[in-house]
């Protein structure tokens, strides 16, 4: 009986040892199949890593193309503004200065409608002396 224990025990431990066996070589094929799984996550992985680094390198650009374009717009504004105040400034000065020639225009028109009016005396004045004259003339003329 003893030798039929051992036999039994032997082919447990034969049995132990292909279950062992295969159970290995399972794990050992898992392991690869996890393995290049893993490998091709990985290289996926790298490839939308360089997507994404791409991506982020030109909205950078493009972040500083705005930003230049707002520097450029706003020294523009900056600009026009200026423009615009020097503009108004002139518009002011030229405001004044027509003012100023319209004030001239009626002085001068009120000093051309007195001396039309001291010509127009002066010329009737003229006229009524001549009358007076002739008058005098033909009274002189019929007395000699």
């Amino acid at each position: 009986t003893q030798a039929k224990a051992k036999r039994s025990l032997e082919s447990q431990l034969v049995e132990l040892e292909n279950k062992f066996a295969e159970a290995n070589e399972n794990a050992m094929h898992s392991g690869r199949a996890s393995m290049a799984k893993l490998e091709s996550r990985i290289r996926e992985l790298e490839v939308e890593l360089g997507n994404v680094q791409a991506h982020t390198g030109e909205n950078a650009k493009g972040y500083q193309k705005s930003e230049r374009r707002c520097k450029e717009l706003a020294f523009q504004i900056d600009e026009d503004k200026k423009n615009q105040d020097r503009m108004a400034e002139l518009a002011t000065k030229l405001q004044q200065k027509i003012k100023t020639y319209k004030k001239q225009i009626e002085e001068a028109e009120e000093i051309a409608a007195l001396n039309l009016a001291k010509f127009r005396k002066a010329q009737q004045e003229l006229e009524e002396t001549e009358e007076r004259a002739k008058l005098a003339e033909a009274k002189l003329s019929v007395h000699y």
